[in-house]
């Protein structure tokens, strides 16, 4: 996928499922971007979870979703904690083709206030064939 339109139509697809008020649409939404088996691996966990597994004297372990089921369930509790109550949204920041298949896309959550980032990250996405979302790799805090 090198055609700057298509990465932007599958960046601004993939930061909707986020934004999506309605959950019927999110779910809709989530079944067209992703591929039936798809991942979400969250790279660097939030720190609590870091400190809680090394207070367990476990390595700090990626967190991982597979399937629409599961993805449902992790992009609506992102959308309860973050952007249901009005105060945020999340906006694609740059979008870039990496290899055929792979694309890049860095993202904010953007105060509705201010309009400042307030937060954002990096997401590597490894498509299908059909260019919907096999892997995505989200890198929480990456500038």
């Amino acid at each position: 996928m090198s055609n700057p339109l298509d990465i932007k139509q599958c960046a601004d697809r993939y930061v909707a499922q986020w934004n999506e008020p309605d959950p019927a649409a999110r779910a809709a939404l989530i079944r067209e971007v992703w591929a039936l088996d798809g991942v979400q691996v969250l790279v660097d966990p939030p720190q609590e979870i870091r400190e809680a597994a090394t207070g367990l004297a476990f390595a700090v372990p990626p967190l991982e979703v597979r399937g629409h089921d599961a993805l449902n369930a992790r992009v609506t509790r992102a959308y309860e904690m973050f952007v249901a109550s009005g105060e945020h949204v999340f906006e694609c920041a740059e979008a870039a083709s990496l290899l055929p298949h792979v694309l890049s896309i860095r993202w904010s959550m953007v105060s509705t206030h201010t309009g400042q980032a307030v937060g954002g990250g990096l997401d590597i996405l490894a498509l299908d064939s059909d260019g919907r979302i096999r892997t995505d790799h989200q890198f929480i805090g990456a500038n």
